[in-house]
């Protein structure tokens, strides 16, 4: 395993990222053959896999933002989610895709998915570039995910380490 200079272990390449992206654009372009999914990206940890995901799917398809916190500058989740940044277009009748970075507790998922089905899409389903099924405290599904990972604390690939190192084009881990 190579070291990220200043860092941990690489955990997963930046190759590995993109073949695993490649592979959720197909499965998704697939499922939805004859559909234009609606992508929302849940900001900000997502933001590098959404953007390499929506680049892969080569599908018409439209896009929004949201923004949910639970962890603020921790590395442990707080247990209260509040909504930062609502979405910018109805989801009413559309086939929704929440793209998430990581399912750890499963808490702001499960708030995000409620809020969500709220607002009557046609279909909600989650893509999430990482999960950490030993966290869990509230399951939820997840159709499309990149990798299962153990509990600890990784950042990079659009995951922040207080804020740094989410452009590093790869996932890392503290020693």
């Amino acid at each position: 395993m190579s070291l990220a200079p200043g860092n941990g272990p690489v955990q997963i390449t930046q190759d590995q990222l993109q073949a695993r992206i490649h592979e959720l654009a197909q499965r998704i372009r697939d499922d939805y053959a004859g559909r234009d999914p609606h992508l929302i990206c849940v900001l900000n940890g997502a933001f590098m896999f959404y953007t390499d995901l929506v680049r892969a799917l080569g599908v018409p398809c439209t896009i929004d933002f949201l923004q949910a916190s639970s962890y603020g500058n921790e590395k442990q989740s707080s247990g209260e989610v509040k909504l930062v940044k609502d979405l910018q277009f109805p989801i009413s009748d559309r086939d929704v895709i929440l793209v998430e970075d990581i399912v750890d507790t499963g808490i702001t998922m499960s708030y995000l998915l409620h809020y969500l089905q709220g607002r009557g899409p046609a279909s909600l389903k989650v893509a999430a570039l990482l999960s950490k099924p030993s966290r869990r405290k509230v399951e939820v599904p997840v159709e499309y995910l990149g990798f299962t990972i153990p509990d600890a604390f990784v950042y990079g690939y659009g995951l922040d380490r207080s804020q740094y190192d989410r452009n590093l084009p790869f996932i890392t881990s503290q020693d």
